[in-house]
């Protein structure tokens, strides 16, 4: 559960919390609008509104949010010359909105919760109100292609082909801004549109030594992670912690059972030849969105003559698997080559649209 909102419905049981947004930036500066922290009274708990001295303000300004139950929206100027140490000098601007209130809007992040654990795609929209410089009104909702929010229809006519869009061309960083009024009514709203999407799907066929460090790195980098081996010593939850999934079965038959869909990458670094051509077979021909394999070159060459030879690939099927798998980083350990290839996955994965 990596979703900043689910963390907040876990840790808002505990105590109560304050969610800090980065909602608008000009220049550069250390975060992009959506990303979102969660601040205690022991200070930040989750996520990042872009650290350092940013952060640091925004922690006290939540701390003061936490004890006064007052929302507020705060603009930092991050263009300060060098020769002030206590200052940020990224260059650029920052706004950053603290809601003291999220217990209001626990039906939403309870509704992001079942669309989530669906893999249902959706907006989260914030509408915010200044009626004055400490008067914030923050209202949320939760928009899916099968759901709508209860909106104005004032509001809503604006915003829903702008989320209609969103959901079609499904671009996890797309946030949007929009400004909205009522005819007759001040003051107007803001409207901050953020796309909540399920995570990517890892699975490494194979919880050996690559397998069990790129679990690590893959779940570090937001994949909701799968490892399979035929192999219990390995495949388990002590060996692999950050797995979401552990599957203790034949890797071959193991996949060509799993879904596959076009949110799937898929990793083979089983322990040899005949589990990697047995864990190949089943995702030749499929739309998932990446497959890589590890192995040497005659390795490589010789399984690429027998997949061909056969019938089991085309030529233009086997060129669209990553082998030798990897970005070229002249990587020689374990974590160099799980970091090689965490690296491709971050690069294919934000290269699609």
């Amino acid at each position: 559960m990596k979703n900043i909102y689910l963390q907040l419905l876990e840790h808002q049981l505990d105590s109560p919390v304050v969610l800090a947004t980065v909602t608008r930036t000009m220049g550069s500066t250390p975060q992009k609008p959506g990303s979102s922290a969660l601040f205690g009274k022991k200070g930040l708990i989750y996520g990042t509104v872009g650290g350092g001295v940013v952060e640091g303000r925004v922690a006290k300004l939540a701390l003061s949010a936490l004890k006064s139950k007052k929302s507020t929206q705060c603009q930092f100027n991050l263009a300060n010359d060098i020769s002030f140490k206590d200052e940020a000098i990224c260059g650029g601007q920052i706004t950053v909105l603290i809601d003291a209130n999220i217990g209001n809007h626990l039906s939403v992040f309870e509704q992001i919760k079942v669309s989530y654990e669906k893999h249902a795609p959706g907006v989260l929209i914030t509408m915010v109100t200044q009626f004055s410089e400490d008067t914030v009104l923050i209202n949320r909702y939760w928009m899916t292609s099968e759901s709508k929010p209860e909106i104005p229809v004032e509001f809503l006519s604006g915003i829903e082909p702008v989320v209609t869009k969103m959901l079609t061309e499904c671009n996890s960083s797309d946030y949007k801004e929009m400004e909205l009024s009522i005819p007759g009514e001040e003051p107007s709203s803001q409207f901050f549109l953020e796309p909540v999407f399920p995570l990517k799907k890892l699975i490494i066929a194979g919880a050996g030594h690559i397998g069990k460090a790129l679990a690590h790195l893959g779940a570090m980098i937001d994949f909701e992670v799968t490892v399979i081996d035929d192999r219990i010593e390995y495949a388990n939850t002590t060996n692999i912690p950050e797995a979401e999934y552990i599957i203790v079965n034949d890797i071959g038959k193991t996949l060509e059972d799993l879904n596959k869909s076009e949110d799937t990458f898929v990793v083979i670094v089983t322990r040899g030849h005949r589990d990697d051509a047995e864990a190949l077979k089943p995702c030749i021909g499929s739309n998932l969105a990446y497959t890589g394999m590890i192995g040497s070159k005659n390795k490589i060459a010789s399984m690429k003559s027998s997949f061909i030879d056969n019938g089991w690939a085309t030529i233009k099927e086997w060129d669209s698997i990553h082998t030798p798998i990897g970005l070229e980083i002249k990587s020689k350990t374990v974590e160099e080559i799980a970091v090689s290839i965490a690296a491709q996955l971050i690069l294919i994965r934000n290269s699609k649209k």
